[in-house]
């Protein structure tokens, strides 16, 4: 079945094309000036025709966690913005450390039917540091890459066990970098308004010191690493001093971190409450910097869906998370295309191409013959973000009432229209 867009400006690796792309099937079968094709159309008039979006970073909870997110409602959020393929973390119940589980996750996105869910497997069998997953059998069943995501591997003998052992199956560690006996029941930034809230605060060096020991490792053994959700000044540089040495790394931060600062805790609102913690305006400009000359190579979510209960306590005792993925290219797109950091192809690459040449994943591009993933977006059209209109069952954002620009208008995966606005 053949689909034509129409009139709209696509976004390519060579530039910005305006004309029409016609889908034959899976496939992108011809990008043109002007394509006559009597099939099912779409007009894409004042409209930009981009590579579907990848989000490498998800928290889609399910199993075992359905009340916060299942995978059909983080799959409608994620069409919904924009997101055409997704890869989910493994701290479900049980935890995705074994073929089981991520056949699961595989048979139930199969069902859902909506966007592409790659698992990501277990470092760890039950993230308890102590001895690894079945990662061979694991990466039979589907898996994408490897991480203990809301933890850090403590012990460097396993992580580096490990990083050899995913090496060798094609995978690589995600690391989410957090020395847990710095932290010490911090949650949020340590500094001024830590002070001012008296909440108890995290120190950078919490994160900057894992960053450094995942880096050495990758250096030492010469296998590359990803470093998630990056959130210091302090981590940006180190990441920047180990590629220019020639290091494997890849990094990710996400809209968060490069919007918004702690000013935002002393309203005590658990919506802020996320980790790392939203850092200070030092860590904020330092992002961008870094999303700017290519230090942080992705824009992710780390979508974080909670349910309500979860966050209508105490600051001290709230779940950490935001929950974002319906509305992270709206706020990138505002944030870092409409103050010139970024182009919109630039943009484009990092929420797309980026993550799908970091975990080997087809798409990421427009281009005759390539995977018909494809998100259409309006960047003239002004929405105010409102929760409680989230397709997630998570509805935990600090962005509630942001003006942004970019609303998605529609999500195709592979040549099927999977959200219309």
């Amino acid at each position: 079945m053949k689909l034509l867009i129409k009139n709209g400006t696509i976004v390519t690796p060579k530039g910005e094309i305006k004309g029409d792309l016609l889908i034959d099937g899976k496939k992108i079968e011809k990008i043109a000036p002007s394509i006559d094709e009597k099939c099912k159309t779409i007009d894409a008039s004042g409209k930009h025709v981009l590579a579907g979006l990848i989000d490498m970073h998800v928290h889609l909870r399910e199993p075992g966690f359905e009340g916060k997110e299942d995978i059909e409602s983080g799959s409608k959020a994620a069409v919904a913005g924009g997101v055409t393929q997704v890869c989910c973390m493994p701290n479900t119940n049980p935890v995705c450390d074994n073929a089981v589980v991520a056949t699961y996750i595989k048979h139930r996105a199969d069902e859902v039917g909506l966007c592409k869910i790659h698992p990501v497997g277990a470092i760890t069998k039950g993230e308890n540091g102590e001895s690894l997953s079945d990662i061979g059998k694991m990466k039979s069943a589907g898996i994408i890459a490897l991480s203990d995501d809301g933890k850090s591997v403590e012990n460097s003998q396993i992580m580096r066990l490990a990083m050899e052992y995913a090496n060798d199956f094609g995978l690589k560690c995600l690391c989410h970098c957090e020395d847990k006996n710095l932290v010490d029941g911090g949650v949020v930034n340590e500094g001024y308004n830590s002070t001012l809230t008296g909440l108890k605060g995290s120190l950078r060096a919490a994160e900057d010191i894992m960053i450094a020991r995942d880096i050495a490792l990758s250096e030492s053994l010469d296998i590359p690493v990803h470093i998630c959700h990056v959130s210091t000044y302090s981590g940006v540089e180190i990441i920047k001093s180990a590629k220019a040495r020639g290091v494997k790394v890849t990094a990710e931060t996400c809209p968060h971190y490069f919007i918004l600062t702690d000013d935002i805790i002393t309203s005590y609102d658990t919506n802020t409450k996320v980790n790392p913690p939203v850092r200070e305006e030092k860590d904020k400009q330092a992002i961008i910097n870094g999303i700017k000359d290519g230090t942080l190579d992705c824009i992710v979510t780390d979508h974080a869906p909670h349910s309500i209960k979860d966050k209508q306590v105490e600051y001290n005792l709230a779940a950490f998370g935001i929950s974002g993925i319906e509305t992270s290219f709206a706020l990138s797109y505002t944030y870092l295309v409409k103050t010139g950091v970024l182009s919109l192809a630039e943009l484009s690459y990092k929420m797309s191409a980026a993550p799908a040449k970091i975990l080997g994943l087809e798409g990421g591009e427009l281009k005759e013959g390539g995977v018909a993933d494809i998100t259409i977006v309006d960047l003239n059209k002004k929405f105010v973000i409102d929760s409680n209109k989230f397709l997630s069952k998570g509805k935990n954002t600090p962005f509630n009432g942001f003006e942004v620009y970019g609303e998605v208008q529609y999500t195709i995966v592979d040549g099927a229209i999977k959200f219309k606005r």
